[in-house]
């Protein structure tokens, strides 16, 4: 598809049609004085394939993880203003 450049006024005052435009491929360039400024592209979705075990062997957890927070930390955590001093 063609790249469309527009002027900062224009792209005020059409932009639910250039953000449309862009969303169906259309290259869209926002431009100050005839100087272009930025890029309108649409927001993908990223696609995280999860793989169960990718970290095995390299991630440890200590017997300290399941120690008691201190009472100050704890207090904090919970959002409780007791744990000002």
């Amino acid at each position: 598809m063609a790249s469309t450049t527009v002027n900062i006024h224009e792209a005020k005052t059409h932009l639910s049609r250039l953000i449309e435009r862009a969303e169906h491929g259309e290259e869209i360039i926002i431009a100050k004085a005839g100087t272009p400024k930025v890029r309108l592209t649409p927001v993908r979705e990223e696609v995280v394939t999860r793989r169960p075990g990718r970290f095995e062997g390299r991630l440890r957890v200590t017997e300290a993880f399941f120690e008691a927070l201190p009472e100050e930390e704890l207090s904090a955590w919970e959002g409780r203003a007791d744990h000002r001093s």
